[in-house]
């Protein structure tokens, strides 16, 4: 029998800020606790959430120093002595037997190389998942030069990618992300959803379920959406807003604006509904929703809301970018189309609104499919593999 462990994560933000990597940790940290480990998080603060918290049995433990929003305003000069307090204060109360960052190969040279000193210092592991990778100086020093003891990719996309700066393969590992399969599946009621949306009933509904931004595809959305209209005048386009999430660089808000002003010139106002969703409410959505898109056109790494869909047993449409073909196989558990071509998108959207045996064998078929690779059982599993072959 293996040995219980105590693991340190670390990652720039967790919920009540809202993204992929912090979805994920939601899903894999209490699992873990769940087999018999103890698990700590080193986070970013948020106004109005307290310094240490628990969630689901992981510590939480929360500092300006990981907010990439402060950090991003502030500047990261002069902030050694502090990063260096902060993080051997969160080893000495967590006393892990190995560190697991997420994304610290970028952002901050400061933070990366702090914790590669406590690393050896201590004689501590420290695996990092790249949830993306980037294409600039600062992500090939940071990936190359610290001295990770091992990498998970969250695809072999990813993978791919990190061999490509000259990584050797033996130390990268690909797990792909899992997914609370007992949060999202069919049987999610959607009655508080309805009642706060009553624009929702009985129409026809595309729910794009990622973060609005043009990098996650929302304009050949919306695009599409203005050609399915002219065939389906009672389809309902449901975007998420964005609130509470890291937006290093500040590009939400002029994304955002450049999308409301896209609706308006369509005239779409009616065939559009745009706010910032719980997690609760997201289930809600994924059970009213007929079709699901993540048209991205960036290299999307994996992908978090393709397992979402499926898990809820819904047809979902992506493009041929990063890790997402990955997942949904064309004409599988869904449909894989051309990066920005929106007329494609909208056929399929029209294929699958006109087509009920078709949304429903997608949608099965993702079920099992996230049943039998992509359980939050699995994920955790196969990361505490990884963490024994060092610890």
């Amino acid at each position: 029998m293996k040995k219980k462990l105590n693991i340190a994560h670390m990652h720039w933000g967790f919920p009540p800020i809202i993204g992929g990597v912090e979805t994920h940790l939601t899903i894999m940290m209490p699992e873990m606790v769940r087999m018999g480990h103890k698990v700590s998080l080193l986070t970013g603060s948020v106004e109005g959430v307290k310094g240490q918290s628990d969630f689901e049995g992981a510590h939480i433990y929360r500092t300006p120093l990981m907010d990439l929003n402060w950090l991003y305003k502030r500047g990261l000069n002069g902030l050694d002595d502090e990063v260096s307090h902060v993080f051997m204060k969160f080893i000495e109360d967590a006393r892990p037997d190995i560190i697991h960052a997420h994304n610290m190969h970028y952002f901050s040279e400061i933070h990366a190389r702090t914790l590669d000193n406590i690393s050896k210092s201590r004689g501590i592991p420290v695996v990092v998942t790249a949830h993306n990778v980037w294409d600039d100086v600062l992500y090939l020093e940071l990936t190359k030069k610290i001295g990770w003891t091992h990498i998970i990719a969250v695809s072999h996309y990813i993978k791919r990618e990190i061999i490509g700066i000259g990584v050797d393969d033996r130390m990268i590992t690909v797990i792909h992300h899992g997914i609370d399969e007992d949060k999202f599946n069919k049987k999610v009621k959607p009655s508080n959803v309805l009642k706060k949306y009553p624009q929702l009933k009985g129409r026809k509904v595309i729910f794009h379920p990622a973060r609005m931004g043009l990098a996650k595809g929302c304009d050949v959305s919306i695009k599409a959406m203005n050609i399915v209209k002219e065939v389906y005048p009672d389809a309902l386009l449901v975007l998420a807003g964005s609130k509470n999430i890291v937006d290093w660089g500040g590009t939400q808000q002029k994304d955002i604006a450049y999308m409301v002003n896209l609706i308006k010139h369509f005239k779409m106002d009616e065939h559009t509904l745009i706010d910032c969703y719980t997690l609760d409410e997201v289930k809600e959505l994924y059970s009213v929703a007929d079709v699901c898109l993540y048209p991205s056109t960036s290299c999307e790494p994996f992908g978090l809301t393709m397992l979402e869909a499926m898990a809820s047993e819904k047809p979902i449409i992506v493009t041929k970018m990063g890790g997402m073909p990955e997942i949904i196989s064309d004409g599988i558990n869904g449909f894989v189309i051309p990066v920005k071509d929106f007329e494609t998108l909208a056929a399929k959207i029209n294929n699958l609104l006109a087509d009920e045996k078709l949304r429903t064998r997608f949608g099965y078929t993702g079920r099992q499919m996230v049943e039998a690779q992509y359980t939050k059982r699995h994920v955790s599993s196969n990361t505490i593999s990884v963490y024994n072959k060092f610890v």
